[in-house]
């Protein structure tokens, strides 16, 4: 039985080498990229088991598919959670969340050996379609935060502003707290849903549920005054004016 792992972290890939091997199962080839791994699955016969990170170091391993036709069957290792995931059970042999649990590997093998036996396959293009589209709309939904020695997880339904001060940035929560975080407002901007957050200058980002009252200001600006914040001005720049009624009105 031949069986690669295409996972772009080495230390990675060589630990699920190891529980593989430790269940009597050999592998054939570790390949860490896409381009490797078209290469490889162009030039020698189809594995009968991949092992596959969906998210390698050069896009999402899902486009090997684009580029060679691949009749293995697959167990997914990944660290995206079950929402995402939930279409791999119907579709796939299994999938494998890091850091892999060997009894979970097991079962996955047991379960990959009788669907090799039967011949059964599965739907990759299904699998493809329900994991972009999920992906697109994945945004941030906690920051860690350092107290002490002590760690504090803050959820973002929490959080009513992020603000940057002395080339510091912090987050304001609906308790009235702030906590310093290591993230450039230009990250934050990013990671956060755009329909609930709202960047109104070069310093700060706004929640719309913590919004209490708008009030028109000098130079065709708008000044927002939260619920808790009260510590500096919070002015939609002029040039955000307009994106900033559109949001509030979609």
């Amino acid at each position: 039985m031949k069986i690669i792992i295409i996972e772009d972290e080495k230390p990675a890939a060589r630990l699920l080498k190891r529980r593989v091997e430790k269940l009597d199962y050999q592998i054939s080839e570790m390949l860490h990229t896409i381009e490797e791994s078209v290469n490889y699955l162009k030039t020698n016969p189809n594995p009968d088991l991949i092992f596959l990170d969906i998210q390698l170091s050069d896009g999402l391993s899902f486009e090997i598919f684009n580029q060679v036709d691949v009749s293995s069957a697959i167990i997914f290792t990944t660290a995206y959670d079950e929402y995402v995931l939930k279409a791999f059970k119907l579709n796939s042999v299994d999938y494998l969340l890091k850091p892999v649990d060997e009894e979970e590997l097991k079962f996955a093998l047991e379960k990959f050996e009788k669907q090799h036996q039967t011949k059964s396959n599965f739907d990759l293009s299904e699998i493809k379609k329900l994991f972009s589209s999920n992906q697109q709309e994945k945004f941030k939904e906690r920051f860690s935060v350092k107290i002490g020695t002590s760690i504090k997880i803050i959820e973002t339904e929490n959080i009513e502003c992020f603000f940057s001060e002395n080339k510091a940035s912090y987050i304001h929560t609906k308790e009235n707290r702030n906590y310093l975080i290591d993230f450039s407002l230009d990250k934050i901007e990013e990671q956060m849903d755009p329909n609930k957050f709202f960047r109104i200058n070069r310093s700060q980002i706004i929640q719309l549920d913590s919004i209490k009252e708008i009030t028109i200001y000098s130079n065709s600006r708008l000044k927002i005054i939260l619920n808790t914040y009260k510590d500096i001005d919070m002015i939609v720049s002029r040039e955000k004016v307009s994106d900033f009624k559109n949001w509030l009105e979609q």
